[in-house]
């Protein structure tokens, strides 16, 4: 029998292990099973619904010039009324061509209302800006590189007949993949959460956390995130939810968005989410508890138990090196082996990339350490302090449309 301490880190272990797959893999088995045979809701406008809300679009921008034209003509390319459409975009001291693209654009496109700021502000202070100016009982965000289809803005706003729903997520897919780099990864892992998040629709009515590249929100219940927060549209999401009110995914809202392809530039992005993500657990703490409730389950399943996965495998690491130090057989000796092995892929799979030679499934393991360890690096920033909310582009593939 082990002795007490052996026990202790034993559980440890086990327990951080048993955390990482719930998150993972049980989760979504059990929400698939919980999911099956139940429908979205059906209290939907029709496409001629005279009833059809009106609609303000907003979005912030900043050095967008290879996408911003794109964007707006496939915005308003669309099957919604025109007359019941008004797009707001502001641009964050843009320094390329953004703003003379959008400001020509405007003559051909009443509807476009446009506001340049001339020092950076941040996308969460341009959005609050847009949104006080904004009227319509249905607010739109979404991204540059977020390209609508006709049906898209439909799609989103057919639910706010039902007046539990506060908020409607778009389902963005990624039209390019390649299989130099990670843009597989990240198409699959988006394809994952898009499900994800229907099926928590579904069962709860609570997504947990719309893609802020497309989704559609109640005025009644939106809420402009902190100017000092990094993830607005995830601050958003859950005053839907505080509200009491519902939150689903449209997955016939289709829109289409570029995927990065470069790990640094995604491992960049994924640790200023991070950043932002832990801003948003201490604000909604509240739903945090009692964690048996549909909105508390999903949201520690979903999220919480992902953003702590790099400190559960730390945890992991370190009580598997104390029971090996202390005499554990070859189970955990042959353990800890792994766990050592596997973050050292990230050199293996670099060493092959420079030769031009690319594993699917060793780029799905590095793909998962490297976001973890930008995991990490998001909750370090976060203990220091937010100093800055502006951002950068994130590269993508708009060069190459």
């Amino acid at each position: 029998m082990l002795p007490l301490v052996d026990a202790g880190v034993a559980a440890v272990l086990w327990g951080s292990l048993l955390l990482v797959a719930h998150t993972y893999v049980l989760f979504p088995l059990l929400l698939a099973r919980l999911a099956r045979g139940r429908k979205q809701n059906q209290q939907v406008y029709q496409p001629a619904d005279p009833e059809l809300p009106r609609v303000d679009i907003l979005l912030a921008v900043y050095n967008e010039e290879q996408v911003i034209e794109e964007k707006i003509r496939s915005t308003f390319a669309t099957t919604y009324p025109l007359d019941k459409l008004t797009f707001y975009i502001g641009s964050d001291n843009s320094q390329d061509q953004t703003n003379a693209l959008i400001t020509r654009l405007c003559a051909a496109y009443p509807q476009l209302q446009f506001r340049p700021f001339h020092q950076r502000t941040g996308k969460p202070g341009v959005i609050e800006v847009l949104s006080a100016e904004a009227t319509a009982p249905v607010l739109v965000l979404t991204d540059a590189n977020v390209f609508f289809t006709p049906d898209t803005l439909y799609h989103l706003v057919k639910h706010f007949r039902n007046p539990r729903i506060g908020q409607v997520g778009g389902n963005i897919l990624n039209p390019d993949s390649r299989h130099t780099g990670i843009s597989g990864q990240e198409k699959a892992y988006l394809e994952r959460e898009n499900l994800l998040k229907y099926q928590e629709g579904v069962v709860w009515g609570a997504m947990i956390g719309a893609f802020g590249g497309c989704f559609a929100v109640r005025r009644a219940c939106y809420y402009p995130a902190p100017s000092s927060f990094i993830v607005d549209d995830f601050f958003i999401s859950m005053a839907v939810l505080q509200e009491g009110y519902q939150a689903i995914n449209e997955l016939e809202a289709i829109c289409h968005e570029d995927v990065s392809d470069k790990l640094p530039e995604e491992f960049r992005r994924k640790a200023r989410i991070s950043t932002g993500n832990f801003q948003n657990l201490v604000a909604f703490r509240r739903l945090l508890w009692p964690p048996w409730r549909g909105v508390s389950f999903a949201y520690w399943s979903h999220k919480v138990l992902r953003w702590l996965t790099p400190l559960l495998l730390v945890l992991m690491l370190l009580s598997n090196l104390i029971l090996v130090l202390r005499g554990a057989g070859w189970f955990y000796q042959l353990m800890l082996a792994g766990q050592v092995a596997a973050p050292a892929l990230l050199l293996l799979d670099s060493a092959l990339h420079r030769l031009n030679v690319h594993f699917r499934l060793l780029r799905f393991i590095t793909h998962f350490y490297s976001m973890n360890m930008a995991l990490l690096v998001g909750l370090w920033r976060f203990l220091k302090g937010v100093k800055t909310t502006v951002w950068e582009p994130t590269q993508r593939f708009q060069h190459k449309r």
